[in-house]
Protein backbone atom coordinates (compact mmCIF):
# COMPACT_ATOMS: atom_id res chain seq x y z
CA UNK A 1 0.00 0.00 0.00
CA UNK A 2 1.52 3.52 -0.71
CA UNK A 3 0.44 6.68 0.87
CA UNK A 4 -0.62 9.68 -1.32
CA UNK A 5 -0.45 13.50 -0.48
CA UNK A 6 -3.77 14.96 -0.42
CA UNK A 7 -4.59 17.61 -3.53
CA UNK A 8 -4.48 20.57 -1.39
CA UNK A 9 -1.15 19.74 0.05
CA UNK A 10 1.90 21.50 -1.87
CA UNK A 11 5.69 20.30 -1.51
CA UNK A 12 8.41 22.71 -1.00
CA UNK A 13 10.60 23.08 -4.66
CA UNK A 14 14.38 24.04 -3.45
CA UNK A 15 14.96 26.74 -6.70
CA UNK A 16 17.95 25.78 -8.15
CA UNK A 17 21.79 25.84 -6.93
CA UNK A 18 25.37 26.02 -8.17
CA UNK A 19 28.15 24.41 -6.99
CA UNK A 20 31.68 26.39 -7.04
CA UNK A 21 34.34 23.63 -6.12
CA UNK A 22 37.33 24.76 -5.38
CA UNK A 23 40.89 22.89 -6.51
CA UNK A 24 41.15 20.30 -4.30
CA UNK A 25 44.59 20.46 -2.83
CA UNK A 26 44.13 24.09 -1.94
CA UNK A 27 45.22 24.70 0.92
CA UNK A 28 42.80 25.46 3.55
CA UNK A 29 42.40 28.09 6.73
CA UNK A 30 41.03 25.62 9.97
CA UNK A 31 40.97 27.13 13.03
CA UNK A 32 43.07 24.50 14.74
CA UNK A 33 45.91 25.51 12.58
CA UNK A 34 45.42 28.97 12.27
CA UNK A 35 45.76 29.76 16.04
CA UNK A 36 49.34 29.25 15.91
CA UNK A 37 50.08 30.33 12.26
CA UNK A 38 51.77 33.65 11.90
CA UNK A 39 49.32 36.73 10.42
CA UNK A 40 51.27 36.94 7.40
CA UNK A 41 50.75 33.39 6.26
CA UNK A 42 47.60 33.38 7.02
CA UNK A 43 46.65 35.99 5.27
CA UNK A 44 48.56 35.02 2.01
CA UNK A 45 46.11 31.60 2.51
CA UNK A 46 43.46 33.39 2.28
CA UNK A 47 44.17 35.78 -0.48
CA UNK A 48 44.44 32.52 -2.29
CA UNK A 49 41.21 30.86 -1.45
CA UNK A 50 38.94 34.12 -2.61
CA UNK A 51 41.30 34.19 -5.99
CA UNK A 52 40.90 30.32 -6.24
CA UNK A 53 37.27 31.11 -5.56
CA UNK A 54 36.85 34.13 -8.09
CA UNK A 55 37.94 32.40 -10.69
CA UNK A 56 35.91 29.45 -9.95
CA UNK A 57 32.59 32.21 -9.74
CA UNK A 58 33.60 33.52 -13.04
CA UNK A 59 33.93 30.40 -14.90
CA UNK A 60 30.39 29.66 -13.33
CA UNK A 61 29.02 32.72 -14.36
CA UNK A 62 30.48 31.97 -18.10
CA UNK A 63 28.46 28.42 -17.33
CA UNK A 64 25.21 30.15 -17.12
CA UNK A 65 25.01 30.54 -13.45
CA UNK A 66 22.92 34.02 -12.82
CA UNK A 67 24.30 37.21 -10.61
CA UNK A 68 22.06 37.46 -7.30
CA UNK A 69 21.12 40.01 -5.40
CA UNK A 70 20.83 37.82 -2.08
CA UNK A 71 21.68 34.25 -1.71
CA UNK A 72 22.20 31.31 0.93
CA UNK A 73 25.40 29.55 0.73
CA UNK A 74 26.20 26.38 2.45
CA UNK A 75 29.77 25.47 1.89
CA UNK A 76 30.78 21.71 2.40
CA UNK A 77 34.05 20.80 3.51
CA UNK A 78 35.71 17.74 2.02
CA UNK A 79 38.89 17.17 4.80
CA UNK A 80 42.23 15.09 3.43
CA UNK A 81 41.70 11.47 4.71
CA UNK A 82 44.17 11.61 7.40
CA UNK A 83 42.12 14.68 9.43
CA UNK A 84 40.46 12.49 11.94
CA UNK A 85 38.50 14.99 14.12
CA UNK A 86 35.95 16.57 11.26
CA UNK A 87 34.29 19.88 12.82
CA UNK A 88 33.10 21.60 9.39
CA UNK A 89 33.07 24.81 11.34
CA UNK A 90 36.76 25.00 12.00
CA UNK A 91 36.60 25.84 7.83
CA UNK A 92 35.03 29.06 8.89
CA UNK A 93 37.88 31.41 7.91
CA UNK A 94 37.99 29.75 4.62
CA UNK A 95 34.55 29.92 3.53
CA UNK A 96 34.47 33.69 4.46
CA UNK A 97 37.53 34.08 1.96
CA UNK A 98 35.71 32.12 -0.66
CA UNK A 99 32.82 33.64 -0.27
CA UNK A 100 34.49 37.13 -0.46
CA UNK A 101 35.35 35.86 -4.23
CA UNK A 102 32.38 35.51 -4.89
CA UNK A 103 31.37 39.24 -4.15
CA UNK A 104 34.44 39.66 -6.15
CA UNK A 105 33.71 38.08 -9.28
CA UNK A 106 30.30 39.53 -9.34
CA UNK A 107 27.97 36.76 -8.12
CA UNK A 108 26.70 38.57 -5.52
CA UNK A 109 27.14 42.70 -4.57
CA UNK A 110 27.96 42.25 -0.90
CA UNK A 111 28.08 39.31 1.58
CA UNK A 112 26.59 41.77 4.37
CA UNK A 113 23.28 40.10 6.24
CA UNK A 114 21.18 41.86 4.18
CA UNK A 115 22.55 40.05 1.29
CA UNK A 116 24.11 36.91 2.25
CA UNK A 117 22.50 34.05 4.67
CA UNK A 118 25.09 31.80 5.61
CA UNK A 119 27.76 30.31 4.79
CA UNK A 120 26.20 27.33 6.62
CA UNK A 121 28.90 24.65 7.09
CA UNK A 122 28.39 20.93 6.36
CA UNK A 123 31.02 18.17 5.98
CA UNK A 124 31.50 16.23 2.66
CA UNK A 125 33.38 13.05 2.21
CA UNK A 126 37.24 13.16 2.80
CA UNK A 127 39.42 13.73 -0.66
CA UNK A 128 43.11 13.53 -1.04
CA UNK A 129 44.34 17.20 -0.19
CA UNK A 130 41.09 18.56 1.06
CA UNK A 131 38.84 20.54 -0.66
CA UNK A 132 35.95 23.38 -0.33
CA UNK A 133 32.66 23.60 -2.01
CA UNK A 134 29.85 26.42 -2.41
CA UNK A 135 26.26 25.24 -2.74
CA UNK A 136 24.82 28.21 -3.48
CA UNK A 137 20.90 29.70 -3.74
CA UNK A 138 19.06 32.95 -4.87
CA UNK A 139 16.79 33.59 -2.24
CA UNK A 140 14.88 35.71 -4.62
CA UNK A 141 13.85 32.69 -6.21
CA UNK A 142 12.19 31.23 -2.78
CA UNK A 143 8.75 31.89 -1.99
CA UNK A 144 8.30 33.50 1.62
CA UNK A 145 6.74 31.27 3.26
CA UNK A 146 9.84 29.21 1.73
CA UNK A 147 12.24 31.38 2.78
CA UNK A 148 10.94 31.90 5.95
CA UNK A 149 12.28 27.79 7.11
CA UNK A 150 15.59 28.97 6.31
CA UNK A 151 15.73 31.33 9.70
CA UNK A 152 15.32 30.89 12.91
CA UNK A 153 12.59 32.20 15.00
CA UNK A 154 13.23 35.47 16.41
CA UNK A 155 12.73 34.33 19.99
CA UNK A 156 13.21 30.63 20.60
CA UNK A 157 10.90 29.29 23.12
CA UNK A 158 11.99 29.58 27.00
CA UNK A 159 14.45 31.97 25.89
CA UNK A 160 14.85 34.74 29.11
CA UNK A 161 12.93 37.79 27.50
Amino acid sequence: MTATAPETQTSIARPPSWHIALPEGLKLLNENQTRRMHWHAKSDLAAAIRQAAYFAARQAIQDGMPRMERAHIFYVVHPGPRVTRRDPANWAQSAKAAIDGLVDAGVLPDDDSTRCLGGDPRLGHPVKGSQLVLIITDLDQMQPDHLALLNPPALLPGAPR
